[in-house]
């Protein structure tokens, strides 16, 4: 471990066999509006990614559908070769359409194009981690992924993906996954107000699984901003920093990857990370979601 990534909220988790920072980055932000198209700042996007890099994360998350394909070719011009301290997670299973929706795209044919798709605009041989994203824009959704995984298994069979994670997943949905492959990450929407999967968390950090929640800031109501902007006002920090630094202190196999495509933004979610919540910030905090 660097001293760098030492110095970074939350120290480090393995996924599978690699170490990761709990502190990571996602890239999704580095694509044009709605995640469409290239940035409007092109040279601010590789100077985000290489900042990253040298802040010390070692967990980048990003997906071939974001842009489509615009970010993971950012990725690879701004990175590539990769250190090999460097670990990117990537995502198949939905894809973009004209009006920038994100359709299902979960057939066999779909996920082997998306992991080939993948592995050209990265620049791999083999993708380290790759989650199933389930369900639709609205959540997690019922039904078997069992058609869906069992291609991505193939796929590792292959040697064309390392390690397997699912998103997007409702909590019987990790469940038949792990009865078919090792998973090393689940990602799916969690934040202060939003706790549906507290218990799925729970089970997971006593299995070594990771926890990658999306969304730190999502859905809150307008009741549940209040609270947490009181709460961050008396620590004299962003409502932002607070949601990082709470999800760090919730779980230690919780990995954290929000997004930015600015700079300064990065350092400030970097150093709001790592701030302190007492156990009496914890409490009030703790009443948002319940």
């Amino acid at each position: 471990m660097s001293t760098l990534s030492a110095s970074l909220p939350g120290g480090t988790w393995t996924l599978g066999d690699l170490t990761v920072t709990r502190f990571g980055y996602g890239a999704m932000q580095l694509a044009g509006p709605w995640v469409m198209g290239p940035p409007a700042d092109r040279d601010g996007a590789l100077a985000v990614l290489r900042e990253a890099v040298a802040l010390g994360i070692t967990h980048i998350d990003t997906a071939d559908a974001y842009g489509p394909r615009f970010t993971n070719q950012l990725i690879r011009e701004a990175l590539h070769p990769y250190p090999d301290s460097l670990h990117i997670v990537t995502k198949v299973g939905a894809t973009r359409d004209q009006e920038g929706g994100w359709p299902p795209a979960r057939r066999p044919e779909d996920l082997r194009r998306a992991v080939q798709e993948n592995l050209e605009n990265l620049g791999l041989e083999t993708l380290e981690v790759v989650n199933l994203r389930l369900g639709d824009a609205q959540g997690p959704q019922p039904g078997s992924l069992a058609e869906a995984f069992d291609t991505l298994v193939e796929l590792q069979r292959q040697g064309l993906i390392r390690h397997l994670g699912v998103s997007n997943a409702t909590a019987e949905q990790v469940a038949e996954a792990q009865a078919m492959a090792p998973i090393v990450c689940v990602q799916n929407m969690y934040n202060l107000a939003h706790r549906q999967d507290d218990e799925l968390i729970d089970e997971l950090a006593e299995q070594g699984i990771a926890y990658v929640p999306f969304f730190p800031l999502g859905g809150f109501s307008p009741l549940q901003s209040s609270a947490l902007t009181a709460v961050a006002s008396r620590l004299d920090a962003t409502p932002m920093s607070v949601a990082l630094a709470w999800l760090l202190q919730r779980s230690p196999n919780i990995l954290l990857i929000p997004g930015t495509s600015s700079v300064a933004h990065l350092r400030e979610n970097v150093a709001g990370a790592g701030l302190s919540l007492s156990e009496e910030d914890l409490i009030e905090l703790d009443k948002i979601g319940r």
